[in-house]
């Protein structure tokens, strides 16, 4: 017992030093830093909350802030019900079902920059050829609007990250017992019926996961944001973790942008800690 606690803590121990060092440690820093003037090489007053009340009067990030907020609900609506679909799709018998897997998966495993060019260049060019061919003004200029770019950044998002979710959902789906489908078969059920009283509260679980990965990642999208729009038009299409890097970095306001990181960490934490509450009572009610 006592070889294999230690074991245990043996593997545990290089994930929990990178941890520390990588997360904890500079979030407990950058959270020290925000209450200074630091400029990223030292600092030398303190300020207070200074910082944070300013933010009370930031428009641009409050902008940010609803944007994000916006995009994550659509994303995380769409991305589910589209991960859900892909997963029944290919679960079911039919001979392609791994060449399907592996096509629906790819798009996950092509970087974030790559992407946002690749669609820049079918929103912009693509859709702006079709639409002046078919005399369709509404595919031109597709990334030229707020709305406009706002689609396009969900339909980026959904490409790349719905092949990933439809894993996790055929996980939990591969795990259904087939003598209940069959006996709700024989019982007369439609397929309708089958899923809302069988599949779906099987597959209770992972909405859980699901909603947690896609909730967080919808948050902290910024390479996609930088590549498809950068924020454009007039910074209406940009996201909170844009914003923060442009008021660190371009702006050098290190310890203002570090506050916003500090808000947007609480922010992002409370909404993912509430989902994952409230989901879990739903699986055990259902």
């Amino acid at each position: 017992m006592r070889n294999r606690d230690l074991s245990f803590w043996l593997f545990l121990t290089p994930v929990l030093l990178g941890l520390i060092l990588v997360v904890i440690v500079p979030l407990i820093y950058g959270t020290v830093f925000s209450f200074t003037d630091w400029n990223g090489l030292s600092a030398t007053t303190f300020v207070g909350l200074e910082h944070y009340l300013n933010l009370l009067h930031d428009q641009e990030f409050i902008d940010a802030i609803v944007f994000t907020i916006l995009f994550s609900v659509v994303s995380i609506i769409l991305l589910n019900a589209l991960g859900l679909s892909l997963a029944i799709l290919v679960t079911r018998q039919i001979k392609t079902n791994n060449m399907l897997r592996t096509i629906f998966f790819m798009p996950n495993l092509i970087g974030g920059l790559i992407l946002g060019f690749i669609w820049q260049f079918i929103f912009i060019s693509v859709f702006g050829d079709i639409g002046e061919a078919l005399q369709i003004e509404a595919m031109q200029g597709w990334l030229s609007t707020t709305s406009t770019g706002f689609w396009g950044l969900v339909i980026l998002t959904c490409w790349q990250m719905a092949g990933y979710i439809m894993i996790i959902y055929i996980a939990y789906l591969q795990n259904i017992p087939n003598e209940l489908i069959e006996a709700a078969k024989i019982d007369g059920a439609n397929s309708w019926q089958r899923f809302r009283n069988i599949t779906f509260p099987l597959v209770a679980p992972a909405f859980t996961v699901s909603m947690f990965l896609t909730l967080s990642t919808s948050f902290k999208i910024y390479d996609q944001n930088l590549s498809l729009t950068n924020g454009g038009p007039f910074e209406s299409t940009q996201m909170v973790a844009m914003e923060i890097v442009k008021t660190a970095f371009s702006a050098n306001e290190m310890a203002y942008g570090q506050a916003k990181a500090v808000v947007f960490f609480i922010i992002v934490s409370i909404i993912a800690l509430t989902q994952v509450y409230y989901n879990k009572k739903r699986e055990v009610d259902m």
